[in-house]
């Protein structure tokens, strides 16, 4: 099922563990991989997991938080609406990469795997199989209009995956994050050059569906909770 990001959710993923705190004392940090860069090679290689994440999205953070001392230093309501952007664009590419790490996984290890489990029942009951979530969550990314993030993400009033995306570095608010892809350039240009389904075929070698299932499982009990 497809549908496009509009409204926000109290239980958005990402709005509960990367809140924006407009505290000059809040400092976001650039977090560390669970992996070496060239651990997920050949699907992506160590030089575009160096540039990607010590470069731009050290970047976001570092457009955090200086977003965030502005923030913090002015009464001004003017001030505070024109900076609106910095923080939802910045705070938009920190949220969305810190959850695209852990998205990722070598193929050696957990990469590319989806086993037996609650997830995998959800993906083949809603999409009929996990090919068919790749060719429609593909489809949906490659289609997006300069930059974004193609998502599945768990519809937290239906309790239903749905294929969603955002553009540029909006966060997703509409639906609980499940699996996100970057489909910036930066994410793939170096090795891919123009050819985006080369890259979105070759990524699904490296999807962490442990990580999936965990963020799934997690997101149905805290929809039941809200629900109850």
């Amino acid at each position: 099922m497809l549908s496009f990001a509009r409204r926000a959710s109290p239980l958005a993923f990402s709005a509960r563990s990367f809140a924006l705190r407009a505290s000059a004392a809040s400092v976001h940090t650039l977090p560390k991989l669970d992996y070496p860069y060239d651990a997920l090679e050949p699907y992506i290689s160590g030089e575009i997991m160096t540039l990607h994440h010590t470069k731009h999205h050290q970047t976001y953070v570092n457009g955090l938080n200086t977003a965030e001392e502005a923030y913090a230093k002015t009464d001004s309501p003017k001030q505070r609406i024109k900076l609106q952007a910095a923080l939802k664009f910045n705070g938009g590419g920190h949220i969305n990469h810190s959850l695209f790490w852990k998205n990722l996984a070598p193929a050696s290890g957990d990469g590319g795997k989806l086993v037996d489990g609650p997830f995998k029942t959800a993906v083949e009951k809603e999409f009929g199989g996990l090919e068919v979530l790749k060719k429609k969550l593909n489809a949906a990314t490659a289609a997006i209009q300069g930059s974004g993030w193609g998502w599945l993400g768990l519809n937290p009033e239906t309790k239903r995956l749905e294929i969603v995306t955002c553009a540029n570095q909006d966060p997703l608010l509409s639906h609980i994050p499940i699996i996100g892809i970057d489909i910036w350039e930066h994410a793939f240009y170096l090795q891919y050059k123009n050819v985006k389904p080369d890259y979105l075929n070759a990524i699904w070698n490296v999807i962490n569906f442990k990580e999936a299932e965990r963020r799934y499982v997690d997101a149905l009990k805290e929809a039941d909770a809200q629900t109850a």
